[in-house]
């Protein structure tokens, strides 16, 4: 039986832990979670609209067709977590940390995950157009048809990654592409990668 978030969230707040729960089609607006562990909990269908969970860290927690756009994520945690079907379009996700986590068809367009950090994460079949990737520390990270048109991924080394079946037309690099070397690319990618080192293909 599903649960009613803000009551389980106030009598969680003085451990600053919510531990377990089922939580669906939830509407939650101006939600303040900043600071609190989730651990082992399920959210399905819910609805947060400009929600604070800076500092938040959430454990073996499942999200599915789940919508956080533009809600405050900064320096969050994320272990052992899946998003399926989720949205989180602009969402300030700056200094994140993801560590053994998986996202499926889940857009985060615009968002901001600068100076976060991935760790044997996989995200597939999501649209992350526009999202700000830059200075990120990858170990372990798999994309699979990921679109990053646009994305901007100054200075964030891609070395061993594998970007083929990724879209990365107008991806923002330095000046030297220094980004790029060391990644796998297909050669369907090849003049998408003339074009950003300004290489006219004839």
């Amino acid at each position: 039986m599903a649960a009613d978030f803000l009551t389980a969230l106030e009598g969680a707040r003085e451990d600053e832990l919510l531990e377990g729960g089922v939580f669906r089609d939830q509407v939650l607006e101006g939600l303040e979670g900043s600071g609190m562990d989730f651990k082992g909990c399920t959210f399905e269908k819910c609805l947060f609209q400009r929600c604070d969970f800076t500092r938040a860290a959430f454990y073996a927690c499942r999200f599915t067709a789940c919508d956080f756009s533009g809600c405050r994520l900064e320096r969050s945690y994320f272990q052992a977590c899946t998003l399926t079907g989720c949205k989180g379009d602009g969402c300030d996700l700056r200094f994140a940390r993801w560590k053994g986590c998986t996202v499926t068809d889940s857009p985060f367009r615009y968002a901001n995950f600068s100076g976060g950090v991935f760790q044997h994460t996989t995200i597939s079949a999501s649209n992350w157009s526009g999202a700000v990737l830059t200075e990120l520390r990858l170990k372990g990270l798999r994309l699979q048809g990921v679109d990053l048109t646009g994305a901007d991924l100054f200075r964030t080394s891609l070395k061993g990654m594998d970007l083929t079946g990724c879209t990365i037309d107008g991806i923002t690099l330095s000046e030297t592409c220094a980004e790029l070397k060391g990644a796998i690319l297909d050669a369907a990618q090849t003049p998408v990668v003339a074009r950003i080192l300004g290489i006219t293909v004839r």
